[in-house]
């Protein structure tokens, strides 16, 4: 089809994202894009997210050396960007907070949204408690199952919590589950993604409320140091966490490294590492790489992380890895696991099992001679101690 938004829509040479979607989102998805646009030239709403951001979310987070786990790699310097430590938990809370903002500034009451490790649910929740908006969260039975702490605390904020038991009962049906609500109730409800997919301008929506993140660390980086390091280092799942930590290094001479889901073995259905074993296609209203079988269908993915347990790379992360911009590499579940244990140990800072699959790189870097590493702890372990105790027999 033909791009009707006034925002490029389209990401690297190969032309990735764009807007697939049906005639019923057409008119809201412009909408958003005009309130986006709008809400971007407006000073008030600036300092209004700005604000927000500070007295509520708790930025900026801190940029904190990790000298034992640095020396035990054999690393120079190792800094960890905690978006662990903002209220709700995870880095989430950024893109949720400035979207339910822009949500009521277009008049929305209402606001959907979907959750795979829940940190998005959550986020989600909180800012529309704060802001007086109705909520409701879809989310897959299994990830329900591993991820009850989350479904608790957005249930205590208020939220309506929809069990999908679709599938493979993850976040790619619950994200089929609340764009279907959306197109029902867009006249008053705003749909919240909480990943850089989707259709346009999502994948530039989030990203943009994202950035925060690599423009804190870079800031935070040199007055620290006096330099850059020379490993930049991020999970991705969808791509929202990846994309805020590395976009704002992307003029720099430094390494982009981003992390997928390795899952337990290397066939289709045993990971979701979109880059080793994607094709092109399309999932949720964008072109991307995207794990499919011989036939042409969404296969079935693999991960013990919940958040990185879905089919298609985001649209611009994609674009940037196939240009050559962003390394893009994988870690199991056992080393995962492996990484978690070496930061709690050493450091004494539990991270979510998204974030341990960065944490997993790290021995390796270290053995390809990389001396200065900051990584993005994308969020706090709480909500995976369960499959922590169970995993590692503690």
């Amino acid at each position: 089809m033909t791009d009707t938004f006034s925002l490029a829509s389209r990401f690297g040479t190969q032309g990735l994202g764009g807007c697939y979607a049906p005639e019923t989102l057409m008119q809201p998805l412009l909408d958003l894009e005009a309130a986006f646009r709008s809400a971007l030239a407006d000073p008030a709403f600036q300092a209004e997210l700005k604000g927000e951001l500070r007295h509520f979310v708790g930025r900026p987070t801190p940029l904190t050396p990790a000298p034992r786990l640095a020396a035990k790699l054999g690393l120079r310097a190792l800094f960890l960007k905690r978006e662990d430590l903002t209220h709700t938990g995870a880095h989430k809370i950024n893109n949720a907070l400035a979207q339910a903002i822009l949500a009521r500034r277009m008049g929305k009451t209402e606001i959907i949204a979907e959750t795979g490790a829940g940190q998005h649910g959550v986020a989600t929740a909180a800012a529309c408690a704060r802001l007086g908006l109705d909520c409701t969260v879809y989310m897959g039975v299994t990830d329900m199952a591993r991820q009850a702490p989350n479904v608790a605390r957005m249930r205590l904020f208020g939220t309506k919590v929809v069990p999908v038991e679709a599938g493979q009962g993850t976040l790619k049906e619950a994200v089929n589950e609340a764009l279907r609500a959306w197109a029902g109730r867009c006249d008053k409800a705003h749909y919240i993604l909480g990943s850089a997919l989707g259709p346009h301008p999502f994948p530039t929506l989030v990203r943009s409320f994202q950035t925060v993140i690599g423009e804190e660390a870079r800031a935070q980086a040199l007055e620290q140091s006096g330099a850059l390091p020379e490993v930049v280092l991020a999970c991705a799942g969808g791509g929202s966490n990846g994309l805020g930590l590395l976009v704002p290094f992307l003029g720099d001479a430094v390494r982009r490294v981003a992390v997928e889901a390795g899952g337990h073995g290397q066939a289709l259905g045993e990971h979701a590492a979109r880059l080793d074993g994607g094709r092109m296609g399309v999932l949720h209203g964008c072109k991307t790489l995207l794990l499919q079988d011989d036939d042409g269908h969404t296969a079935e993915t693999a991960s013990i992380s919940a958040g990185l347990d879905y089919p298609a790379l985001g649209p611009e992360l994609a674009a940037l890895a196939l240009d050559g911009q962003v390394e893009v590499r994988r870690a199991s579940d056992e080393e995962a696991l492996m990484g978690a244990r070496l930061l709690c140990e050493a450091e004494g800072i539990l991270p979510a099992l998204e974030s341990s699959h960065a944490l997993a790189l790290l021995p390796g870097l270290a053995t390809e001679g990389a001396a200065t590493v900051l990584l993005g702890l994308s969020g706090r372990g709480d909500k995976d101690l369960s499959t922590y105790q169970s995993r590692l027999g503690i």
